[in-house]
């Protein structure tokens, strides 16, 4: 069976998800964050992608950005992953792969979902039991979104920005967002559109990416799906 083409729109926000290998680690000591993090910040720049959210796992990497071009996103995970390998192979004296085929990604609709994603992905290290609270890790976004750690890697959504005028109104209000858990309903949406390569949002945002795009941005219906001809003039915009 082909495998889905990704949703690619310029200027959109991504939530990206790539495993190691049989869910084997990809990390095994703080440099290789360190490492990572460091080709990411130089390969966004490149590839003209914007990093608003981050979190890196020992087997798994969560990245929220927006990339400028429809392909920059493909083009920073194409390089950051021959980048970090070629550092694991050196380092550790191994060969072959680290990750598991191809990163996952959906299209998130701003507005509504940007600010559940990047929560849902700063919260992955508590929900691991890994620490108590988001703050305790060390190789996330958490600091510097909630806490204003500087961090020249992220760059602030204006939909963070929109939530107060000033730095602390902004880290107040988004730290309302972390005294309650993310919903089983929310969680299952948020894995289940990345996983699938689905877009991130409500039923008119799925349609215009459709639109957009030509094809199917959602889960389909069951039963055979009906063709429409593609009309001269039909309108291209989308809503974000």
């Amino acid at each position: 069976m082909p495998r889905r083409a990704r949703l690619r729109i310029a200027d959109a926000p991504l939530h990206i998800i790539q495993r190691g290998n049989n869910r084997n680690a990809c990390f095994f000591a703080d440099y290789d964050y360190g490492c990572y993090l460091h080709h990411l910040g130089e390969l966004a720049a490149r590839h003209a992608c914007a990093i608003h959210a981050y979190v890196l796992m020992t087997n798994h990497v969560h990245l929220l950005l927006t990339p400028l071009g429809p392909d920059g996103a493909s083009l920073l995970m194409k390089h950051l992953g021959q980048r970090y390998v070629q550092y694991v192979n050196r380092v550790y004296k191994r060969s072959g792969t680290l990750w598991e085929g191809r990163f996952r990604s959906s299209i998130v609709q701003a507005e509504t979902y940007l600010l559940r994603c990047q929560r849902y992905i700063e919260l992955n290290p508590v929900r691991a039991g890994m620490v108590d609270s988001p703050g305790a890790y060390r190789w996330s976004s958490f600091r510097a979104n909630a806490l204003g750690e500087r961090n020249p890697l992220v760059t602030p959504h204006s939909v963070f920005l929109a939530l107060g005028t000033r730095e602390a109104s902004r880290r107040a209000a988004y730290l309302e967002l972390f005294r309650s858990e993310v919903e089983p309903r929310e969680l299952e949406e948020i894995r289940a559109s990345a996983n699938a390569g689905y877009a991130l949002g409500n039923e008119r945002f799925r349609k215009a990416i459709e639109i957009a795009l030509g094809r199917r941005a959602g889960p389909g219906k069951p039963g055979r799906p009906v063709r429409k001809a593609k009309r001269d003039g039909d309108s291209q915009e989308v809503l974000f």
